[in-house]
């Protein structure tokens, strides 16, 4: 077992100085770092997969919920595809050093915007285990250090992460206070990590909509705000039956829990009789309760009555809204009430309905005859990612390694002097 410091400053300030070591770190020695640390997790599979029973059987006694619950689940599987990510982000090209512009000014003065890391990376999540490898991952790669709160769910699982990854960071001769931990001391943990400005650069929430509410209200540290996934497919007239059950099935039942997965389905009143039977019946085979407003429950006498709080609600379960709407102008009247900006997808087989949806909706990611499901870092190419930012500045969408990074100016002179 490494050895982490006692108190949180004393945490922070050590991530502090190893930032810059990691920072100085080249692109094939950061990807030997990260090699190390996939295999030490495939090594230490058994003792990370002992170490999340614990967790699971203890969140199930706290009634935590199926969702938490299949969140916080790592089984030999779900580390190896861990490992995976971690290997596929070492063969990600480095982001530091990027040369974002360049000019030279009319007095010789040589010009360049570089991408450099942040420094320190915090990041404050629930029972998510996997964001424990991801995060560190990304931003060692990027040139980060790495403070994590993850929570008194995934506590004795996160523990287990931690230290496999310091101490593959130890055996590769890199500093491993690089990757910190304020999970023991708690919620005042999480408070000092948010009032760490000058320790920690830049920080990042995961977790429920109250969490990243209280992070990004309390926090003096900068956020970038991930956010909730009230996600929604519309169904336009023309849509293909066969795409509409596919993409609304895959979107919903693939993986409820996660933020990508569809809460909401709008369907246009035109296509109403020829989708919905087919739809409603499948959904049920799967498993999926679905709330519906009139028109809905007239299709399917399992419908059960929708209220206004489920046309707001991420469910993260098998349940789904489905609202039938008479136009496409008030399925974006809809979504613009209730989306949550993370993703939306049209199914429609009018390129000019496509490219108002295209246009017209205010998300982070708008897709046009495919599954919400593929927001992900993984499947955009990115390897792990940290979240899906919901906001607009800096980051939008699923962050890989260049949104661990901000910028610098390098000028290169010969004696000038301004006038």
């Amino acid at each position: 077992m490494t050895v982490i410091a006692a108190s949180v400053d004393e945490r922070l300030r050590l991530a502090k100085d190893a930032a810059r070591e990691i920072a100085l770190l080249d692109a094939a020695r950061k990807a030997e770092v990260l090699d190390a640390i996939a295999d030490a997790l495939v090594a230490r599979t058994d003792e990370i997969v002992f170490a999340n029973a614990d967790d699971l059987e203890r969140g199930r006694t706290d009634a935590i919920g199926d969702a938490l619950l299949d969140r916080l689940r790592l089984d030999a599987p779900r580390v190896a595809s861990l490992a995976a990510a971690v290997r596929d982000v070492a063969r990600l090209p480095d982001p530091v050093g990027r040369v974002l512009d360049e000019r030279t000014l009319a007095n010789g003065l040589r010009m360049q915007k570089i991408a450099v890391p942040f420094g320190v990376v915090g990041s404050i999540y629930e029972a998510r285990p996997n964001v424990t490898v991801d995060i560190a991952s990304l931003a060692l790669r990027s040139g980060n250090a790495v403070v994590l709160r993850g929570g008194s769910a995934a506590q004795s699982t996160n523990a287990v992460l931690v230290d496999v990854m310091r101490g593959a960071l130890t055996a590769q001769g890199v500093d491993s206070e690089a990757i910190q931990t304020v999970d023991d001391f708690g919620r005042a943990g999480a408070r000092a990590l948010m009032n760490a400005r000058g320790l920690v650069d830049v920080l990042v929430p995961r977790g429920s909509a109250g969490l990243i509410e209280t992070v990004v209200t309390e926090s003096t540290v900068p956020v970038i705000e991930t956010g909730a996934g009230v996600v929604h497919v519309f169904l336009d007239a023309s849509a293909r039956a066969d795409w509409a059950r596919d993409i609304v099935l895959n979107a919903k039942v693939q993986r409820p829990s996660v933020c990508n997965a569809v809460e909401t389905v709008l369907v246009h009143r035109a296509a109403a009789d020829r989708l919905l039977p087919e739809l409603l019946a499948s959904l049920a085979d799967a498993g999926v309760t679905v709330h519906g407003d009139e028109s809905t429950r007239a299709h399917d006498e399992r419908v059960v009555a929708a209220t206004d709080e489920d046309w707001a609600s991420e469910y993260g379960t098998l349940d789904l809204a489905v609202r039938v709407v008479d136009h496409l102008d008030e399925a974006l009247a809809h979504i613009r009430r209730f989306s949550t900006h993370h993703t939306e997808s049209i199914v429609t087989a009018d390129p000019v309905a496509a490219e108002r949806f295209l246009a017209e909706v205010d998300s982070a990611v708008v897709l046009v005859n495919a599954s919400t499901r593929f927001t992900d870092g993984g499947e955009f190419g990115f390897g792990a990612e940290v979240g899906i930012s919901t906001q607009k500045l800096h980051a939008r969408g699923p962050m890989g390694l260049a949104e661990l990074t901000s910028t610098k100016w390098l000028g290169r002179g010969d004696g000038q002097v301004r006038a």
